[in-house]
């Protein structure tokens, strides 16, 4: 997949059209996540679509995240949160500003409020998530 960089370059060239199939593309080419992670537990609150966020430890004690959505778009959003933080170490999660990253992607103006309105609460449990496995 392609870094955070280089689709912001991509991204900028595109008009609105282009843009949301840029990003249905993203969710595409998300890693599966198996069916049965997709619980009650595993799903993000105060998304307007349904957002499930598996964390895994690999043994260097990165996190992987597993995540999914039954929209296509916000799969695509969720595609772009994880290039940010996927297979990073707890602490540079924690050190990284998700939402400056996100900003010149400027989803708020491109979609509609409801489509935005989890992305908070996504970053808010991948923040926990380090924390929790930080040190």
């Amino acid at each position: 997949m392609a870094s955070l960089s280089d689709l912001q370059d991509e991204y900028e060239f595109l008009d609105a059209d282009d843009r949301y199939r840029l990003l249905i593309d993203l969710g595409r080419a998300l890693e599966p996540m198996p069916e049965a992670l997709k619980t009650d537990a595993t799903l993000v609150r105060g998304c307007s679509a349904a957002v499930w966020v598996y964390p895994t430890v690999r043994d260097d004690g990165a996190l992987h995240f597993l995540a999914d959505s039954n929209a296509a778009i916000t799969k695509g959003i969720i595609a772009l949160v994880l290039l940010t933080v996927q297979d990073r170490q707890p602490a540079e999660i924690l050190a990284t500003d998700i939402d400056a990253a996100l900003a010149p992607f400027d989803l708020r103006n491109q979609l509609s409020s409801n489509r935005t309105q989890g992305i908070p609460n996504m970053i808010a449990l991948i923040k926990a998530t380090a924390e929790r496995y930080s040190g």
